[in-house]
């Protein structure tokens, strides 16, 4: 409940409000590089099980990959586009391939 006597001697109460705008994270693209060493059915592999790509979608990458010799696999705040490509170069290196992932800001 107000106390209405508390503004008796026409005293006024101003609020004021500010609102701090919020910057939307920067984006960044993770990027796969073609080697003449790691299998493409591996790239698909990898498109499949890092990137949550179908089975056609991980396919036109890699070709894409294959043919320009480099492909985007997807595009993620930062903290995601990292771990992705720690999970690309990891994964890539316990399976003795030299295959090369890297990010790359929009």
């Amino acid at each position: 409940m107000v106390d209405d006597n508390k503004f008796e001697n026409n005293d006024s109460l101003i609020k004021t409000q500010t609102k701090e705008k919020l910057k939307k994270p920067s984006l960044y693209k993770v990027l796969i590089l073609n080697d003449d060493y790691t299998p493409m059915e591996f790239v698909v592999y990898l498109l499949k099980s890092f990137f949550n790509k179908s089975n056609e979608e991980a396919t036109k990458i890699m070709l894409h990959v294959h043919q320009n010799g480099i492909g985007v696999c997807g595009i993620f705040s930062y903290e995601i586009a990292e771990t992705k490509v720690i999970q690309v170069l990891d994964t890539s290196r316990k399976n003795n391939h030299p295959l090369q992932c890297t990010m790359e800001k929009v």
